[in-house]
């Protein structure tokens, strides 16, 4: 049965530190999405964790903990703040161990096997072969216990995983082994059993650290807020309190040298602050009284008083650890084919290893052969190669987006702007510098000023909030100013004393020249005029040339006059460029461009720019724009300088490439190996080598990603 959009929604994450392999990632899927309530489940392999979406009238995450449970994974609730480091930790140490030992039994195992091979013969061998499993078996049974606990699990919830065959094929080798040697065989495989869980290990933890090494930028950076601090109280003392009790309006002091846990403003003191998290730069910035700081920021320099105005999930840093995290779950059209081929692959794997037990059964003369054949087609043919491909890449690139200073909300929108043949970009506070500067204001005594600082205030245009920064700086009071509304493409306007009153474009406020520079006020009557010089943002031309270079098409759509837009389209080197376009006029210029099969990147920062934003195949905003124009945007950046937009590009398209050599890697090594081990040429032991080769050999490949330039 459907869910009721209109019902509410409740997000969860979800620890499952027993996923491992591309059938647990669906299997978890799959039985969260077939739960009551939910709206949608996605699993990341690489964090190990799921996000679900669901109605908290019909669920909660104690249900879905225990629907996890049912189907044989433990579960339970992720908290970003922990960091997930312990058991990330634990696990490499125990992995680590467990190799250890079997390298360890390995060698003793080898050195019994060289005598056997050199020509030993009848109780000598059966001696040298008892020997070998009295080391083999323990071993066997202590550094194989991650296969085998995870393929029991998945069998006690009557599913399959690739635990399974690689378990199955272990104690097939071993059992063989233990019947040879009772009836004084020639032959015993004690050497392959435990060969065959060192290789395994070998890749498992190699995966593990390559993986931790990969892993979510969100992770990281919630441990960038301290979790203690020293409030101050209103007669001065200072009390140690937790991040998690402070509330707005409290102030709290921040030592040199310490990070700042909340966002705020400073009320007392002044320091040097490096502001690399918001910014991008990593140049320290004077920060003084009624400076805005935010989560995570390094206090360098000052002892400072903070007044606090969001902490925990509300600071910027939670917003972006947020978005991280969720570009890390997200899904693209690569993921969707690398999951639906994983769903098919597995039941083939099996039906492909008892077809070559049962054809290799008469030319082998008996079960051994033929099993031994069809436990190395079981090995070889495990998809862990495939299902690391795209998460791994992905997982990389955000982590690289976001040392950029690029936050992605979505995996899909990696791959969408990789595929963009088009660049549109608005220029107000885009391609220009977000503030504009005043220029001729009126006197600090007219009364128009009270008025339009009350408006400005209210809007997030950059010339409103230029208007407001002015305002602020000659000590300006804003006058009371009711039902504000503000217009997009338009302005703001209200009411003064039952009057009303307008901010914004010339002819909207009622100015006789329509089509004049800068915004209007109008009052009582009277036009009062606010003229405003921007200036191009620094590498803006160097940046489209870039663009250009890469055969990308570029457009300016903007709300601005016809001479202020051409300005800016010669010094970009632009040629196409649209003046005076309204919110829906942008969305009509790119609809027509979609349905030519442009494929465009808008960028844009104002209110108006929200729809375009929206439609466009893949968009960008600053963390300066308006909420709404962040919320519509795929990826949001920090940094003043737009170089960023370019580098997005590049790393989404070396992203794209990354994961079609993944999948490249994937398919020549099935397509090698999988006909080699059903002619009979793979012992388990060289099917678990390769196994773990081409997984790591993936995993690595992704990893490149991180230090391209």
């Amino acid at each position: 049965m459907p869910l009721d959009q209109s019902a509410p929604r409740e997000t969860v994450d979800l620890l499952i530190p027993g996923m491992s392999c591309a059938g647990c990632m669906i299997r978890i899927e799959r039985c969260l999405s077939s739960a009551p309530g939910i709206a949608k489940a996605r699993a990341n392999l690489s964090a190990h964790t799921a996000h679900c979406v669901f109605d908290p009238s019909l669920t909660n995450p104690d249900a879905l903990i225990e629907v996890l449970s049912k189907n044989g994974f433990a579960a339970r609730l992720f908290d970003l703040n922990e960091g997930g480091k312990a058991p990330a930790d634990s696990k490499g140490q125990d992995l680590l161990l467990r190799l250890g030992v079997a390298g360890f039994a390995a060698m003793n195992v080898m050195i019994l096997s060289i005598s056997v091979w050199s020509g030993a013969e009848a109780s000598t061998r059966d001696l040298l072969h008892w020997i070998s499993g009295l080391i083999a078996l323990p071993a066997v049974a202590f550094a194989g216990k991650p296969f085998f606990q995870g393929a029991l699990t998945a069998l006690s919830a009557g599913r399959m995983n690739m635990d399974v065959p690689i378990s199955l094929a272990v104690i097939l080798a071993a059992g063989n082994s233990v019947l040879e040697t009772a009836r004084g065989g020639p032959d015993a495989y004690f050497d392959a059993a435990i060969m065959l869980i060192f290789f395994l290990l070998i890749g498992r933890y190699l995966e593990h650290r390559t993986r931790s090494h990969a892993r979510s930028a969100a992770v990281e950076l919630m441990g960038m807020a301290g979790r203690t601090t020293l409030r101050v109280l209103p007669d001065g003392k200072r009390l140690p309190i937790k991040v998690e009790e402070l509330s707005p309006s409290m102030i709290v002091e921040v030592a040199p040298g310490e990070r700042i846990p909340v966002d705020g403003r400073i009320c007392l003191g002044s320091t040097e602050i490096d502001r690399a998290l918001v910014t991008g730069e990593s140049a320290p910035e004077w920060a003084a009284l009624d400076s805005q700081v935010y989560a995570g920021m390094l206090n360098l320099t000052g002892s400072i008083h903070v007044e606090v105005i969001a902490t925990g999930d509300e600071t910027m840093l939670a917003e972006i650890a947020q978005m991280v995290d969720a570009a890390e779950r997200g899904k693209g059209r690569l993921d969707r084919i690398a999951d639906q081929v994983a769903r098919i692959y597995a039941p083939l794997v099996h039906i492909l290893a008892a077809s070559a037990f049962l054809y290799w059964l008469p030319a082998q003369g008996g079960a051994h052969g033929a099993l031994q054949i069809a436990v190395a087609v079981l090995i070889v043919t495990c998809p862990c190669a495939l299902a690391l491909a795209v998460p791994t890449v992905h997982t990389v690139a955000s982590a690289r987006l976001f040392k950029e200073g690029i936050f992605l909300k979505n995996g899909a929108d990696l791959e969408r702007l990789a595929q963009v043949d088009m660049v549109v970009f608005d220029k107000t506070g885009t391609l220009t510098e977000a503030e504009s500067q005043l220029c001729s204001p009126p006197r600090r005594d007219d009364p128009a000023w009270p008025v339009a600082a009350a408006l400005a205030t209210a809007s997030h245009h950059p010339l409103s909030r230029a208007i407001a920064r002015e305002a602020k700086t000659m000590g300006i009071q804003p006058a009371r100013v009711t039902d504000i509304i503000e217009t997009p493409g338009f302005g703001v306007e209200g009411k003064l004393n039952g009057h009303h009153v307008r901010l914004g474009r010339h002819g909207w406020a009622g100015a006789d020249e329509p089509s004049a520079s800068g915004v209007a006020l109008s009052m009582h009557g009277h036009v009062i005029r606010f003229q405003f010089t921007e200036a191009l943002r620094q590498d803006a031309a160097e940046t489209c040339a870039e663009l250009s270079v890469r055969g990308l098409d570029l457009a300016i759509l903007s709300g601005d006059r016809t001479d202020a837009v051409a300005k800016i389209a010669k010094a970009t080197g632009i040629s196409e460029a649209r003046a005076a376009m309204l919110p829906g006029d942008k969305l009509a210029w790119l609809k027509a461009r979609i349905a030519e099969g442009r494929r465009i990147l808008m960028v844009g920062d104002g209110l108006n720019d929200s729809p375009a934003l929206a439609l466009a195949h893949c968009s960008m905003s600053p963390a300066s724009a308006s909420d709404v124009a962040k919320t519509a945007a795929g990826l949001v950046f920090t940094s003043d300088s737009l170089a960023v937009v370019a580098r997005a590009h590049l790393i989404a398209c070396r992203a794209r490439r990354r994961m079609l050599e993944c999948f490249g890697i994937a398919a020549a090594y099935n397509a090698v190996a999988i006909p080699l081990a059903v002619s009979g040429f793979v012992t388990p032991l060289i099917a678990a080598i390769a196994m773990s080769a081409s997984s790591i050999l993936v995993v690595v490949n992704a990893l490149r990603l991180r230090g391209s330039r």
